[in-house]
């Protein structure tokens, strides 16, 4: 199982970037998708996440001004940020909570899948 993030970049306050993760490999079942950051010298934390239903979850810091979505057949969830402030700079990782099927013909579960990351810088 593999994530992927793309999107990433340098915006000027107030701005808007998009996020796209896609997940790839042997996914029998994805539960929920999400978004994640962390910026320099502090922990990851939690920003948007999307269940298979469709429901979601923002962190307080971003309500309003960040949209996740989902394309089920694509195995793809994108994070659509608005009004981007100094302080939304950090590292984004995408997480997913699947079943799947390893290469080597092994089941897998769980949270623990996750991107490479991509960075996200805000500045003027």
């Amino acid at each position: 199982v593999q994530l992927v993030e793309s999107g990433g970049g340098l915006v000027q306050p107030g701005g808007s970037l998009r996020l796209s993760c896609a997940a790839s490999g042997r996914i029998i079942h994805i539960t929920s998708m999400g978004w994640y950051r962390q910026a320099p010298g502090k922990q990851r934390e939690l920003v948007a996440t999307i269940t298979s239903g469709g429901d979601t979850n923002y962190a307080h810091s971003v309500k309003g001004r960040f949209t996740i979505s989902k394309d089920a057949a694509q195995n793809t969830a994108d994070l659509q940020m608005n009004s981007l402030k100094l302080e939304d700079t950090a590292v984004y990782y995408c997480n997913a909570d699947l079943t799947a099927w390893t290469e080597q013909g092994t089941y897998v579960a769980g949270k623990d899948f996750w991107g490479q990351g991509t960075q996200v810088t805000v500045a003027s």
